[in-house]
C-alpha cells in the first residue's frame, strides 16, 4: 500500500495572479504561499477484484476507467495508465471547499501515490506541473497553479508563473527567528461557510470585457502587493506584513463584492479592532478561512469567538508532498 501525505496551504501574497487568464496575458504572475500542517491523505492499494474501488466522499466500484465519476481520479489514472484492480481511499484533516487548496493537494497526492504504485519515481516539479495541467487543461477547471505547486514543494515559498507555462520556485529567505515569529503570529479561523473555488473563479474568467479590464488592473495591484510582501517577509517585519494582508483583502473585496464578503469584512474589522496587525480571507472567496497576523493572540481569539468563528491551530509544513509504504 502506498499512502501519500500532501499539505494544504495558506496564500500570503499575490493570490489570483496564478490564474492562466492573468499570467498568459499579463504575466508573470507572482505569489507567496505557505504549506501548513493540515493534510490530504491518499492510499492506493491493490484491489482483490479487477475493478476500480474508490472511496472518497462517495464510493465507486466500477470495472472501466470511463465509468469513474470522480474527474481527477479518472484523469490521473488515464494519464498514468492505471489498470483495474486498484483501490483508492482519500481522507483529509480539513473538508473541501474551505479555501485551503484541497483540490490541488488531492491531485498532487493522488498522482504521487498512484505513480509510486505503478513503480515510478517522480519529482516535485513533475507532481506540481502534471496536477496543474490535468486540472486546468484536461478538466478545464478555472483554477490557478498555486495549490498544486505549494502542495508539492511545501515550506514558505514564492512562485513566479510565466506565460510560457514555466514556474520559478524560490524559498522565502527569512532568518529562523523571524520565520518563527511569523509562524507564531498567524491565526486561522473557520467561517463555517464552504464553497466551490471553481464556481468563484469561473465568475472572474467569464467577466464582461469592461469588468475584465477592471479585474486585470486589480490583479496588477495584487501582484505588486505580492512583491512587496516578499520584501517585508524577508525583512522580518511581521506587523507590516499583517497590514499587507488587509490591503490584499481590500483588493479581493473590490474584485468580488458580495453580501457574504461584507459579512467577512465585518469579522476582519473585529479582529483588527482586537489588536490583529491585519487579516484576509484565504482562497478564491465566498467563505472558508480567515487568516490574521497578531501578537495579542488571546484578544483576537476572543473577538473571533464572539463572531462565532472556530480557530484551527496551524504551523508551517516544510516537507511538501511525501509518501509512506505500508
Amino acid at each position: 500500500m502506498i499512502i501519500s501525505r500532501t499539505p494544504l496551504r495558506i496564500s500570503l501574497g499575490g493570490g489570483g495572479t496564478d490564474l492562466p487568464s492573468f499570467y498568459r496575458q499579463n504575466g508573470p504572475g507572482f505569489l507567496i504561499a505557505a504549506a501548513i500542517n493540515k493534510y490530504v491523505y491518499v492510499a492506493v492499494h491493490e484491489n482483490f477484484e479487477s475493478k476500480y474501488l474508490l472511496k472518497y466522499s462517495e464510493i465507486e466500484n466500477v470495472p472501466q476507467l470511463s465509468e469513474i465519476k470522480h474527474p481527477m481520479i479518472r484523469a490521473a489514472f488515464a494519464h498514468l495508465g492505471v489498470e483495474p484492480g486498484v483501490e483508492v481511499t482519500s481522507i483529509a484533516d480539513i473538508p473541501a471547499g474551505t479555501g485551503l487548496g484541497s483540490s490541488g493537494s488531492f491531485a498532487v497526492g493522488l498522482l504521487n501515490a498512484a505513480a509510486q504504485y505503478m513503480g515510478r519515481s517522480v519529482e516535485n516539479e513533475w507532481l506540481a506541473s502534471t496536477a496543474a495541467d490535468l486540472e486546468i487543461n484536461v478538466l478545464n477547471e478555472p483554477v490557478g497553479k498555486q495549490d498544486q505547486y505549494i502542495a508539492a514543494f511545501g515550506g514558505l515559498t514564492a512562485f513566479e508563473f510565466n506565460g510560457d507555462e514555466t514556474v520559478a520556485v524560490e524559498k522565502v529567505n527569512m532568518h529562523p527567528s523571524d520565520r518563527h515569529d511569523l509562524e507564531h503570529s498567524l491565526m486561522l479561523f473557520f467561517t463555517g461557510i464552504r464553497r466551490s473555488a471553481s464556481d468563484e473563479l469561473r465568475v472572474i474568467a467569464n467577466s464582461s470585457p469592461g469588468r475584465s479590464n477592471r479585474v486585470r488592473e486589480n490583479l496588477d495591484e495584487v501582484r505588486n502587493a505580492g512583491y512587496e510582501a516578499l520584501k517585508v517577509l524577508e525583512s522580518g517585519d511581521v506587523e507590516k506584513f499583517g497590514a499587507l494582508l488587509t490591503n490584499q483583502w481590500r483588493l479581493k473585496l473590490a474584485r468580488q463584492p458580495s453580501r457574504v464578503h461584507d459579512e467577512i469584512d465585518a469579522a476582519i474589522e473585529a479582529g483588527i479592532r482586537a489588536g490583529a496587525f491585519g487579516g484576509k480571507l484565504i482562497g478564491a472567496g465566498g467563505g472558508g478561512f480567515l487568516l490574521f497576523a497578531a501578537s495579542n493572540r488571546r484578544a483576537v481569539r476572543n473577538a473571533m469567538s464572539g463572531q462565532g468563528l472556530v480557530e484551527v491551530p496551524i504551523a508551517f509544513d516544510q516537507v511538501g508532498a511525501t509518501t509512506v509504504t505500508a
